[in-house]
């Protein structure tokens, strides 16, 4: 088969490789319809993920097709079109009994680590993918529910969602900001609309991302290469600053951003992926009864989220900006990788 293999930091190839087979009972074998490129891809391909090798299939999200069952697989078939949650969970670890899936002690690449596709085993960027534990990590497709829409909420629904809504603690009322309106931020707005807040402000330093964030409920938009950008979102929120700001982008500044606009025993929810070390002023901040929360999601609403797609109460397919065919995936990297010139939000790769 055909997959996109990691070479190293910055090198990145599609090429033949061996076809996946079972090697447990609780495996299945998922012939891919629908993948996509995550923003989490960019940063291994910059070397800040270290623990993924030299030879890696890339990629952790995607709809597929079964092709093959474990002996142990009893509540799938073949033939049925399933979801894959970039989370990998066993069901039965400690971990998971907590629902705390993103930390699996099921030992496939490392124990402890939900995210494993892509990560420490091989991911979908590919004709075929290995699933392990599949009948507690994939869900079937609903008929009204495209591959397209499905491969969102592999990942980037999730993610926003939970660490960046839930964790923030958002609530009816609250003056809501996101950092960052790439994918993962989109996605947090889309689903901070869920608990009412009264305002949701999109920063960004493109002026095209803010705008389509207005398209995912953002009420306001701050471009934040204006000299002006902290004075404008504190004038929208009576001068005290906003009661949860996330960060959806992963680098040292915008977290400086988030801890700036927050007001007294507001919120900072960090989603982005960091690749170094941020400056946490904690002598200046503790006064201040700020919560600070961050994570690795765990997908446990991926279904809840799956519901409201179907029902178009999330509209998926707005996140869709550029579509390719699989073999393209390595024109689709370089689109992606250039989004500011490109204006492109999710990548969708279909076999």
């Amino acid at each position: 088969m055909k997959a996109l293999v990691y070479k190293g930091p910055g090198q990145k190839s599609w090429e033949e490789v061996p076809n996946p087979t079972i090697l447990q009972p609780t495996d299945v074998i998922v012939k891919i319809d629908t993948t996509t490129i995550c923003g989490t891809d960019l940063h291994i391909l910059k070397g800040d993920v270290p623990a993924v090798e030299v030879g890696r299939i890339l990629g952790h999200e995607g709809v597929g097709t079964i092709t093959e069952l474990g002996a142990a697989v009893t509540s799938l078939k073949v033939g049925d079109q399933v979801i894959l949650s970039c989370v990998s969970a066993c069901g039965h670890c400690s971990y998971c009994k907590m629902g705390v899936y993103s930390h699996c002690l099921a030992d496939e690449g490392a124990s402890g680590i939900g995210w494993i596709f892509g990560h420490l085993i091989d991911g979908t960027q590919a004709e075929f993918v290995r699933v392990p534990f599949a009948e507690t990590s994939v869900y079937p497709l609903p008929e009204n529910v495209t591959p397209q829409q499905g491969t969102v909420l592999s990942d980037i629904l999730p993610t926003g969602h939970e660490i960046g809504v839930k964790y923030g603690r958002v609530k009816a009322g609250d003056v809501v900001a996101v950092v960052g309106a790439g994918p993962v931020g989109l996605a947090a707005i889309a689903t901070a609309g869920l608990y009412g807040p009264s305002r949701i402000i999109a920063i960004d330093l493109d002026a095209n991302r803010v705008e389509q964030a207005r398209k995912f409920g953002a009420t306001d938009t701050v471009v934040s290469s204006d000299a002006d950008w902290k004075d404008q979102v504190f004038a929208m929120t009576d001068g005290l600053g906003v009661d949860v700001a996330i960060e959806a982008v992963g680098i040292p500044q915008t977290f400086t951003m988030c801890l700036d606009i927050v007001r007294p025993a507001g919120a900072v929810a960090n989603v982005g992926v960091h690749g170094k070390s941020v400056d946490f002023p904690l002598q200046d901040l503790w006064i201040s009864n700020i919560n600070i929360s961050m994570g690795l999601v765990n997908t446990d609403t991926l279904d809840i989220l799956l519901k409201l797609v179907a029902q178009k109460k999330i509209v998926a397919e707005n996140f869709v900006s550029h579509t390719f065919e699989l073999g393209d995936i390595i024109e689709a990297y370089d689109v992606f990788g250039r989004a500011a010139e490109t204006k492109a939000l999710k990548v969708i790769l279909n076999a």
